[in-house]
């Protein structure tokens, strides 16, 4: 019989697929797995399941989320930044900072 492993490398991990072991029960699983795939990497916790007993649901069979486009949720879209509206900025700033400067030397002028 074939058994689906899965590990969980420290508490409170998601559980991933690593793998599969081939026994006869389910407490040799458990064994064949811990010297399979539990001894090379550190591991906190090991599930077996018999492999009948997994099933699949992939995007051919169905939908999944809807269809409505929402990449604007992902922070990766967020990450492009544009050259032009920094050299904007600082322009904005240099021009602001020089009317200060002419507005304290109006007001300079007046009060003399």
């Amino acid at each position: 019989m074939i058994w689906e492993v899965f590990r969980q490398d420290k508490a409170g991990d998601y559980h991933r697929h690593v793998g599969n072991v081939h026994a006869p029960d389910r407490e040799m699983a458990k064994l064949f797995a811990q010297i399979q795939h539990g001894r090379r990497m550190q591991t906190h916790s090991i599930w077996v399941a018999p492999q009948d007993e997994i099933s699949e649901v992939d995007d051919e069979e169905t939908s999944f989320g809807g269809t409505t486009d929402k990449a604007y949720r992902w922070a990766m879209t967020y990450n492009r930044v544009d050259a032009s509206g920094i050299k904007e900025v600082v322009e904005s700033e240099k021009e602001q900072a020089a009317a200060a400067k002419k507005r304290e030397a109006a007001s300079e002028e007046a009060d003399s």
